[in-house]
């Protein structure tokens, strides 16, 4: 086997890893709630402090990486990320594992853009493409998949199986990379740390994702646009801060790339608007009187639309550019959500061609915007690029719940369709920056050079 396989094979061992953690562990709320006595606020802090862990540690990790060596830090989260499980297992008491919960989340944010940028420094920019679709298939296949096996897990042993079972999967992963990874080169310069710009950044963090939990419930929404304002006047502050900084934590100038910031703007306004729509599509879809398993398989067809939107952006892309698979994915989820607003009672046939839509859709401009991403970005840059990419793909999931949540709880119970309007708007935001896009950079770069006459 290649190395560029053995990195990848060890990075989407860590990715699946994670996702199943994350989307395994939400069929086990009912069960921790009853055991350990805890609220509807504190079961929603149990995703909350992992995904405020797994955000937080990102700015750090690229001097982390400088420091310490990728391998290192790659076996080293992957330990932490086991060690973190088997604590969450055995916590005694909800804060205890909302505490663990936070530590498991440092793991993971040091795994992924680590891992990621030594994958994606393997393949050439003609071939990245291909990586992004493997990548998304697994970031497709392990939450369709994983909820039904903590379902089983928590009905045949209990819910801290799911954590435990966590351990030994870490442990093959850590195994993996051992043998695989080759070992890190000595580094000829002791980097500095930006103490300044890292409390900055972890600050703004901080503030935004405690901003977007407090405005999921009515009671802290006007708590929650104070704390949002001081988040963005915190980010607003470490830009200025590290613009211009030659040894700032994460290396700012690259956000001048107009590829990566258009593919940026793209996973913020339709992966991410998508996962505030499923959650208001649920509730909606309740009222009209569907019940959990009718709705839940609703996913089924966004799943398969999904893989064949993967496939065809992983063989589009290096064709026909972004541009158009962009516009089309754009397009197609826009029109998804207008469908699903249409409906008024329940009908199969229509919700399934709906979620198809909006698979088809979100997918094809997901697969092309991390494709986009990283097609430019020079080898020595990748930590920095894929730790800007990981904060916004976070940022974005949790963005999209919390706007559509809020709107409809502004509305109230008449309110799904408006939330579905300022959805389908909100997919289509980015078109003007996909127009104005200038894709001939990228299309140079993903066209293989011509082979040199050999001299006679």
């Amino acid at each position: 086997m290649a190395y560029r396989s053995k990195v990848a094979l060890v990075y989407l061992f860590g990715f699946a890893l994670d996702l199943l953690n994350m989307f395994a562990a939400s069929i086990a709320y009912p069960d921790i709630a009853r055991e350990l006595q805890a609220s509807v606020t504190q079961l929603a802090w149990i995703t909350n402090a992992y995904m405020l862990g797994l955000t937080l540690i990102i700015p750090l990790s690229v001097w982390l990486a400088a420091r310490l060596g990728e391998r290192r830090l790659i076996l080293g989260s992957l330990l932490l990320f086991g060690i973190a499980s088997g604590l969450v297992a055995q916590a005694g008491s909800i804060e205890s594992l909302i505490g663990w919960r936070l530590l498991q989340g440092l793991g993971g944010g040091l795994l992924l853009p680590i891992g990621q940028a030594l994958a994606y420094r393997q393949y050439p920019a003609t071939q990245r493409a291909h990586l992004t679709g493997v990548v998304l298939m697994v970031a497709l296949m392990v939450p369709a998949l994983s909820p039904a096996a903590g379902g089983l897990i928590v009905e045949a042993l209990s819910w801290r199986w799911i954590f435990y079972l966590n351990m030994p999967l870490a442990l093959l992963a850590f195994g993996l990379g051992l043998l695989w990874l080759q070992a890190d080169q000595p580094g000829t310069e002791r980097p500095t740390l930006d103490l300044r710009g890292l409390l900055l950044a972890v600050a703004a963090l901080t503030l935004l994702l405690i901003a977007v939990s407090l405005a999921s419930a009515a009671a802290t929404r006007h708590l929650a646009a104070g704390v949002l304002l001081l988040g963005v006047l915190t980010l607003w502050l470490y830009l200025r801060d590290g613009w211009h900084k030659p040894d700032a934590v994460l290396d700012l100038q690259l956000l001048k790339s107009p590829s990566l910031c258009l593919a940026m703007l793209i996973y913020l306004f339709v992966p991410g608007v998508f996962t505030g729509t499923n959650m208001i599509a649920v509730l909606y879809l309740h009222d009209l009187g569907f019940g959990a398993a009718q709705t839940g398989a609703l996913m089924l067809s966004w799943a398969a639309a999904s893989g064949v939107a993967i496939m065809l952006g992983k063989r589009s892309f290096n064709r026909l550019g972004p541009k158009p698979l962009l516009i089309a994915g754009m397009l197609l989820q826009c029109l998804g959500i207008v469908l699903l607003m249409r409906i008024e009672q329940p009908a199969a046939a229509p919700l399934i061609i709906a979620y198809a839509l909006m698979g088809l859709g979100g997918s094809l401009c997901s697969v092309t915007a991390q494709s986009l991403a990283f097609v430019g970005i020079a080898p020595e840059k990748m930590g920095h690029s894929s730790a800007l990419w990981n904060i916004n793909r976070q940022l974005g999931f949790c963005l999209g719940a919390a706007l559509l949540s809020s709107l409809l709880g502004a509305l109230g119970g008449n309110g799904f369709k408006y939330c579905f309007v300022a959805a389908a708007l909100l997919t289509l935001l980015p078109m003007v920056a996909v127009l104005r896009f200038d894709a001939s950079t990228v299309l140079s770069l993903l066209s293989p050079p011509p082979l040199q006459e050999k001299s006679t």
